[in-house]
């Protein structure tokens, strides 16, 4: 008998409970990344956001909003930088799929947390000249935060 079929054949129950639970968590992950098209989120595309449904009504606001014909998602949910972009993708994607698979998601989704920061990181990006002049006439420790006041201007009214 080789050396790896000796090993096998010497693993205990509980290694073989571990080694099939393992392979079914890979299964199912790789089974729903594909079933979602999980590499079209490498792209800029906003389709993308939509592919597993948790996003449509925020994808169909963006249409309806100010921002659809200068921005996509990526430009101001996710960070320029290229490490940033593809942790925060990943992140979003594992949350969003997880949301997908067990129907676990707050409904409306909201932003909320690192995401909120991203957001506002890229507002003032965006709108460095606009946000600069405002800021110059707030308080030195007083906070701004752009979506608190321009809810609606990313993705513009609901349904």
């Amino acid at each position: 008998m080789s050396r790896a079929a000796k090993g096998f054949a010497e693993m205990s129950a509980a290694g073989v409970l571990l080694a099939a639970l393992v392979g079914l968590f890979i299964g199912v992950s790789l089974g729903t990344f594909d079933y979602a098209e999980g590499t079209s989120y490498l792209s800029n595309d906003p389709a993308a956001c939509v592919n597993c449904h948790i996003m449509r009504d925020q994808h169909d606001s963006w249409m309806k909003g100010p921002h659809h014909a200068v921005a996509t998602c990526n430009d101001c949910h996710v960070p320029v930088d290229l490490i940033g972009k593809y942790w925060v993708k990943a992140e979003h994607g594992f949350r969003h799929s997880k949301g997908f698979t067990f129907q676990d998601f707050h409904e409306p989704i909201q932003i909320k947390g690192s995401s909120l920061e991203v957001v506002q990181n890229n507002c003032v990006r965006c709108h460095q000249e606009m946000v600069g002049q405002i800021s110059a006439h707030m308080g030195e420790h007083e906070p701004y935060n752009c979506v608190h006041c321009h809810a609606g201007i990313g993705h513009g009214p609901r349904r």
